[in-house]
């Protein structure tokens, strides 16, 4: 059973900093396309950051660039996203998801086909 599970979500003040963890279990996706995605209440999901298959190349969603880092650690099966000068407006329930499409970066959901239960970010000003 392929399972996606993120870890790593809370409460922290604006300017602080939160590390997501996205532990991958029930196949091998070291050949896969992974990203991060966000959901604030009442709004559609957004892209946030896409990672290629050999951490080679990745590709930001404007709001998070210079402030995100996605990484991904493929003999952990493990995808991270270190989250600094953390914003009011990141608040969301964020997801991680992996791609048996394509091994590029790639900002739209509809290339990737398991998700992450999601994990919620809370920042307070």
């Amino acid at each position: 059973q392929v399972q996606l599970v993120e870890s790593g979500g809370g409460l922290v003040q604006a300017g602080g900093s939160l590390r997501l963890s996205c532990a991958a279990s029930g196949r091998t996706f070291s050949s896969d396309a992974m990203g991060w995605f966000r959901q604030a209440p009442g709004k559609e999901r957004e892209f946030v950051a896409t990672i290629s298959w050999n951490g080679g190349n990745t590709v930001y969603a404007d709001s998070v660039k210079g402030r995100f880092t996605i990484s991904r650690d493929n003999a952990k099966n493990t995808l991270y996203l270190q989250m600094n000068s953390l914003k009011p407006e990141d608040t969301a329930v964020y997801y991680c998801a992996a791609s048996r499409t394509t091994r590029w970066s790639n900002p739209s959901p509809a290339l990737y086909n398991d998700w992450g239960q999601g994990t919620q970010v809370t920042v307070s000003s």
